[in-house]
């Protein structure tokens, strides 16, 4: 058949390229030592960064809810899908954010992708024929999804050059100006300007989207991420937070002023037109927005600290290079695609698991190791993961 032979010949060109995905199974819980195809490894890929996935309160806090609203909702929200658990979950968002934003309310969905396809399908929704977004190069696939969707007309800035920005915000003459960008640059590590984004939006009254999707319960005293990391507080600012990597369960979350969530809530297609999320799922949340913000949490945020300095600190490299980061994210610089392939190989079979990203996730000539740490891990993890690193990048 000629059109799978397209795809044969197509999909061997990955092979060639060095850039086919293939995808290994993990047998047991979202933990540091974890069984992958029926082999134990010891693993620097998740981004469970606080350790929760696992977390004995959490797993009873989910088994609950299933018992209080059993396994699925049933509908979209705006049907029959809104549970209780859903509400007291945004109702507590909005609280745990409201340091940082004005009249906040929130609005939890399914995924993060989602939540970034409806805040910039929403917002566009005013009028996209007089939006125009102002878009960070290095932005996650769905934002750049989110921009397409709005139909409005996109700008893309370089990464984290704020005078460029603040150029194409002079020349704009656009009724509706959004401003987005990563908090965090999930295949970098490294921040955003924000506190220059947001004094450049505030200026020419535009909106700046945060998606603070590996900031949210690693960052700041308390875990509110990169507002609370930067002391950010306005109203042109509208927050997206994931809950399946720092707060280890699932969903996300969009915080902003009330009248921005109850506008998304009426014109945001990817929010209206799914089903809600099992409520069982909110429910655990709640218990894991009690650890992220209390004592626990705290402790675990700076053990992650502790560890992403002993990383830093130990390990030695001549022909690769660590990329400057100070969050979870700890990528090596390696450059060719097969070489990246076979490093990345070399120490599963070690039994260490860090993955090989490759374009198109990350610009050509750049394949790197992504390494990410979770308070799960302890310090001889890291000694370990460090041995096998300084010794390969030698041989």
């Amino acid at each position: 058949m000629i059109l799978l032979k397209q795809l044969e010949v197509q999909l061997e060109a990955l092979n060639t390229a060095s850039l086919r995905r293939r995808r290994r199974t993990a047998d047991s819980a979202c933990v540091p030592r974890v069984t992958v195809d029926g082999n134990p490894v010891l693993a620097f890929c998740s981004n469970d960064y606080l350790g929760l996935a696992a977390h004995p309160q959490i797993i009873a806090a989910l088994q609950q809810g299933a018992q209080l609203y059993g396994a699925g909702s049933g509908a979209s929200h705006l049907i029959s899908g809104h549970s209780r658990a859903h509400a007291l979950l945004e109702e507590r968002l909005a609280e745990f954010m409201s340091p940082h934003l004005e009249s906040a309310r929130a609005l939890y969905f399914c995924t993060g992708y989602m939540a970034n396809l409806a805040i910039l399908s929403g917002l566009a929704a005013v009028s996209s024929a007089k939006t125009v977004i102002f878009s960070e190069s290095l932005n996650h696939a769905s934002l750049i999804d989110g921009a397409r969707l709005s139909r409005a007309q996109v700008q893309v800035y370089p990464h984290g050059d704020v005078l460029a920005l603040k150029g194409m915000l002079e020349a704009s003459t656009a009724a509706t100006k959004i401003v987005v960008t990563d908090s965090v640059f999930s295949m970098d590590g490294n921040l955003a300007p924000l506190p220059a984004l947001l004094a450049l939006s505030e200026k020419h009254d535009a909106w700046l989207v945060v998606d603070d999707a590996h900031g949210f319960g690693a960052l700041g005293e308390e875990g509110r991420g990169v507002l609370e990391h930067f002391n950010l507080r306005s109203p042109n600012l509208i927050y997206m937070g994931t809950l399946g990597k720092a707060a280890g369960v699932g969903g996300a979350f969009v915080a902003a002023h009330a009248t921005v969530i109850d506008w998304l809530l009426q014109k945001s297609r990817p929010y209206i037109y799914t089903t809600a999320a099992p409520p069982a799922l909110a429910h655990a949340l709640l218990t894991s927005l009690d650890i992220i913000q209390g004592e626990e949490g705290r402790a675990r945020r700076a053990h992650l600290h502790n560890l992403i300095a002993q990383l830093r600190a130990d390990l030695h490299l001549t022909r690769w290079s660590l990329m400057p980061s100070m969050t979870a994210i700890q990528p090596v610089l390696v450059g060719d695609n097969a070489t990246a392939m076979r490093a990345a190989a070399s120490l599963y079979e070690q039994g260490l698991w860090v993955p090989a990203i490759r374009p198109p996730t990350v610009p050509d000539g750049t394949a790197r190791l992504r390494i990410t740490l979770s308070a799960a891990h302890s310090a001889d993890d890291v000694a370990c993961l460090l041995d096998a690193l300084n010794t390969l990048e030698s041989d």
